[in-house]
């Protein structure tokens, strides 16, 4: 967004809502004199222009003598909004002409089409929401599970925020006593002994912990790509569909039914997963299916992770393994159809919790041996839905290993709050290294300055105008 290409409180307008048919449609305006321009449309403008805030107000939008639809307006009085001014949401009927119809009219009115991520810019600007807050709003609208929305709504309501806070004041308050040394110095034996570093060490830590988390973080904000791949009716669609708890994939015992790679989004315990069902891997003269299989080779190289299956009632050949030994990504060697091999059958109970009495089957030392990156391995039936809730479980662990996954307190929302995060632990371990090395305060005060700047960018007290650009220009309009 060009941040210097309006000025504030110009009244502006978007449309919030998706451009589709539905129930209710919802306009928003802001800025001054934004609820006197919206009466001018309005059947009830006295109505309207006395409302207070928090309010919400029936009529119609009128063009001159003419109806366009019966609505309901919520009054928003500024500094009591999101953004801070003056604001209005008509909600209509959700037809995408009647929408349109009521949009136009506004512009035509005296509004300026909002751009992308304005009105939360505005609620920056005007003191409502700082950048963690802000940012946190795009995260929630591109949250993919509740995991990743109940993450991204703790930063909303302001737990980064106040993490960066507490930091802060440690900083200071070390800053607070190396400057009253500065002005009434005592005799000290060395630097480090003019002042407590103990606010510094634990800032260092709390700092270091933020600094972690953003892998973490990160993923269940984007997600993981994972691929099943294996020999031809290995289950791999059935498995696709059972993951997915969906007839998604054609499932059928004819090789090479899947020629192309199907995708979907799916939850792995709250982390999103962008999962690949893939066509089975054989030599074949069929051009369009010898081309899936290309496919598969190249899907399974950008992976996070390689599901592999195996029918358990096949032996693995060396096809298999010259597949998975080329590969650096973590594999979990899946056996499926492992019902095929069960000892004493019982009644199918597979969804009551009942204990099934499998045949046991793994690979060997020598086949582990050739699969360097292999983390587990698990039996399952695709077929029965046995064995998922393990395979999953597993799977998690792969993609959480080194993460604090579990972790409840504050973590960083985007990159640009981890680089900002990281220079500002870099400078306050400096600071204690300026100490020890009996470098003069100043510069010590220089370094823990220079921390508490960019701890200012992660909220945005210290922020250039590019960053705030870069922030703002990927909302969605209308937000």
């Amino acid at each position: 967004m060009d941040n210097t290409g309006y000025t504030p409180e110009e009244p502006i307008a978007a449309i919030a809502t998706a451009m589709a048919p539905s129930a209710l449609g919802i306009i928003r305006m802001s800025g001054k004199n934004s609820i006197e321009l919206l009466s001018k449309v309005f059947s009830r403008p006295k109505a309207l222009c006395e409302a207070q805030g928090n309010t919400i107000v029936y009529g119609w939008i009128k063009d001159g003598d003419r109806k366009i639809d019966e609505v309901l307006v919520s009054v928003f009085r500024g500094p009591k909004s999101f953004t801070g001014e003056d604001m209005a949401e008509i909600s209509c009927h959700g037809g995408t002409a009647v929408v349109n119809s009521i949009f136009n009219l506004l512009l035509k009115s005296g509004f300026r089409q909002a751009q992308r991520g304005e009105y939360t810019f505005r609620a920056y600007i005007n003191g409502k929401a700082d950048l963690t807050k802000a940012e946190a709003v795009r995260e929630i609208i591109e949250s993919r599970t509740d995991t990743s929305r109940g993450r991204a709504a703790g930063r909303l309501a302001g737990s980064l925020f106040e993490e960066i806070s507490s930091i802060k004041k440690l900083v200071i308050d070390t800053l607070a006593s190396i400057e009253v040394e500065i002005e009434y110095p005592e005799d000290e034996e060395t630097i480090a002994d003019a002042f407590n570093r103990d606010g510094i060490v634990n800032a260092i830590e709390r700092l270091k912990s933020l600094s972690e988390s953003w892998k973490s973080e990160k993923l269940y904000q984007d997600g993981a790509r994972i691929v099943l791949c294996g020999k031809t009716n290995a289950g791999k669609s059935s498995l696709f569909n059972a993951m997915l708890k969906e007839d998604r994939a054609i499932v059928s015992d004819i090789e090479g039914t899947t020629r192309d790679w199907l995708e979907s989004w799916i939850s792995v315990d709250g982390i999103p997963v962008r999962l690949f069902d893939t066509a089975g891997l054989r030599v074949t003269d069929d051009l369009v299916e010898k081309a899936g299989v290309e496919r598969t080779h190249d899907l399974s190289e950008e992976a996070d992770a390689i599901l592999y299956l195996q029918d358990a009632t096949k032996e693995i050949v060396a096809e298999d393994l010259s597949f998975l030994k080329s590969f650096s990504k973590p594999v979990i060697f899946i056996w499926n159809k492992i019902d095929m091999l069960e000892s004493g059958c019982a009644e199918d109970k597979a969804d009551s919790g009942a204990v099934w009495n499998y045949a046991e089957k793994k690979l060997s030392d020598d086949e582990k041996k050739l699969i360097p990156a292999l983390k587990c391995e698990v039996s399952i039936s695709a077929k029965k839905s046995f064995g998922i809730e393990n395979l999953i479980k597993k799977l998690k662990e792969i993609l959480c290993a080194g993460n604090l996954s579990l972790r409840e307190q504050a973590g960083l929302g985007s990159a640009r709050q981890k680089t900002a995060v990281g220079n500002a632990l870099e400078c306050a371990e400096h600071a204690l290294i300026a100490a020890d090395d009996n470098y003069t305060l100043d510069a010590v005060v220089q370094d823990l300055e220079d921390c508490l700047d960019y701890l200012g960018e992660v909220t945005g007290e210290v922020t250039p105008d590019d960053v705030l650009e870069s922030i703002f220009s990927n909302f969605c309009v209308g937000k």
